[in-house]
């Protein structure tokens, strides 16, 4: 049987904290920021947590379940 491979995006943008929760920081930070305005970019800087409702989605990504 094959090896189960982890969801590759997920594994770049999620990561697990030492309490067990997931975070993500958001996309549209890496390029054209020219355009983008000092706000919104401000607020692209800040980490999330992710919901309850997609935090079992998320695992079965990363593989943790």
């Amino acid at each position: 049987m094959p090896k189960v491979k982890t969801h590759s995006r997920a594994k770049k943008t999620f990561k697990i904290t030492g309490t067990g929760e997931i975070t993500y920081r958001p996309q549209g930070r890496s390029h054209l920021l020219t355009k983008k305005s000092k706000k919104r970019k401000r607020h692209l800087n800040h980490t999330g947590i992710i919901g309850k409702a997609n935090a079992d989605f998320v695992k079965r990504l990363l593989r943790l379940r």
